[in-house]
């Protein structure tokens, strides 16, 4: 069983900055996974923010790519996401996402999400 648990969401005006953490554990958790983050606004589908292999390659969502940082902490089993420049489209549940498998993802464990509010 693998937990993922997030924290860091919050409320933040427009052009502010937050940063986000999820903490891996369990007993099949492999650090070699490839973790990400991915985010749902209100009546919209999950999409792709950011995603990090184990060896530190990333892939982003061009409407993120600039803005946003993913980087992971492979001995302390944690992935980060830094984001600048918020705007109200940011708006949406986080969710880390984590799991084996080839490619970006999404992968088979996620944690519950937590909540990023970008409002005046």
């Amino acid at each position: 069983q693998v937990q993922l648990v997030e924290s860091g969401g919050g409320l933040v005006q427009p052009g502010g900055s937050l940063s986000l953490s999820c903490a891996a554990s369990g007993s099949i958790f492999n650090r070699i996974y490839t973790m990400g983050w991915y985010r749902q606004a209100p009546g919209k589908q999950r999409e792709l923010v950011a995603v990090i292999t184990y060896g530190g390659v990333t892939n982003y969502a061009g409407s993120v790519k600039g803005r946003f940082t993913i980087s992971r902490d492979n001995a302390k089993n944690m992935v980060y996401l830094q984001m600048n420049s918020l705007q109200p489209e940011d708006t949406a549940v986080y969710y880390c996402n984590t799991g084996p498998g080839r490619g970006w993802g999404p992968f088979g464990y996620w944690g519950q999400g937590t909540q990023v509010t970008v409002s005046s």
